[in-house]
């Protein structure tokens, strides 16, 4: 499990915020990579569309050439901001509960399920504060040029500029369209993510593989984590990109969806089952790494600062 590091509140959300912009700068293209895959070919028949990104390595290329190297970073500020908001309530919220024994069972053992819970309920409150800083993230990681361009294109000039002009033709409920169906795939993500990484750091400890407060410890266990939860995230991904991405009324009413149960059905329906797994091996090239730089710079920061501050 998370060593117990004894940390005040504010530098627990502090350092967990911190580390997951640390990720994020290195995973960001990959974010702008799997978002233009899962919106290719939106509510198309597969074979029905041109594919302007055959897989992963072809996307960035395509991205590069198209739209220049630049773009690959495309929405770098909101999702710095996002990750350091979702994430440092998320992670620092669990690491809350970890330093206060509240993930163990009356054994005193490691909980999966109070794990699972708790990292289910932090990445909500997270997720659904960040809410319209993600929504903007996702706007302008779709924009590109119209050769190939997937899915609709707003015009956005930057973070500030779409937030303002979000909130001021559609009130604050614009601000916040798509939290509600894009709570489930923080829900299945963080839960998946916190209890087996948990999990597997606290079994590799007992095995005695590597030194106790060993670098190597939470790195394992974090490569162990992101392959988990990729495979269960990936499907809600899909889904709360496209609800945060559709065109809108101008009372911020969706125009191609009524909500979570309708974009799953409408996709499933026009694009089957595997429509739902979308850009997998993007998000896999995304939150892998992502997974296990966030979750080892979480745990090594949190190690230092205990270090120096006894």
């Amino acid at each position: 499990m998370f060593d117990s590091y004894s940390l005040p509140g504010a530098m627990d959300f502090l350092l967990s915020g911190l580390a997951a912009c640390g990720a994020c700068v290195f995973t960001n293209p990959l974010e702008v990579v799997k978002t233009r895959m899962q919106l290719q070919g939106e509510l198309q028949a597969p074979g029905s569309y041109q594919r302007h990104y055959r897989n992963v390595f072809h996307a960035f290329f395509t991205i590069g050439q198209v739209d220049g190297l630049a773009a690959l970073q495309k929405g770098l500020a909101p999702a710095l901001v996002y990750q350091f908001l979702m994430n440092g309530i998320r992670l620092g919220t669990y690491g809350l509960a970890e330093a206060g024994g509240h993930l163990l069972d009356s054994n005193g053992n490691h909980s999966p399920g109070r794990s699972a819970a708790a990292g289910a309920l932090a990445g909500v409150m997270g997720a659904y504060i960040g809410s319209p800083i993600y929504m903007v993230k996702t706007h302008l990681q779709a924009q590109s040029a119209s050769e190939i361009a997937v899915g609709h294109q707003y015009k956005h000039q930057g973070m500030y500029q779409a937030l303002s002009v979000i909130g001021r033709k559609q009130g604050l409920g614009g601000l916040w369209r798509g939290a509600l169906g894009g709570l489930p795939r923080v829900m299945v993500g963080s839960s998946t993510q916190l209890c087996t990484f948990s999990s597997i750091k606290d079994l590799v400890t007992q095995w005695e593989v590597f030194p106790p407060q060993s670098w190597k410890l939470a790195l394992v266990a974090a490569m162990v984590s992101s392959l988990a939860v990729v495979l269960a995230m990936t499907p809600f991904d899909v889904v709360s990109t496209r609800l945060y991405n559709q065109p809108t009324d101008a009372h911020g009413k969706g125009l191609m969806y009524r909500g979570l149960p309708d974009a799953v059905m409408q996709t499933i329906r026009t694009e089957g089952i595997w429509g739902m797994y979308k850009g997998m091996g993007a998000s896999y090239f995304r939150l892998g790494p992502h997974t296990i730089l966030s979750l080892f710079f979480w745990d090594q920061l949190r190690f230092l600062y205990q270090k120096y501050n006894q």
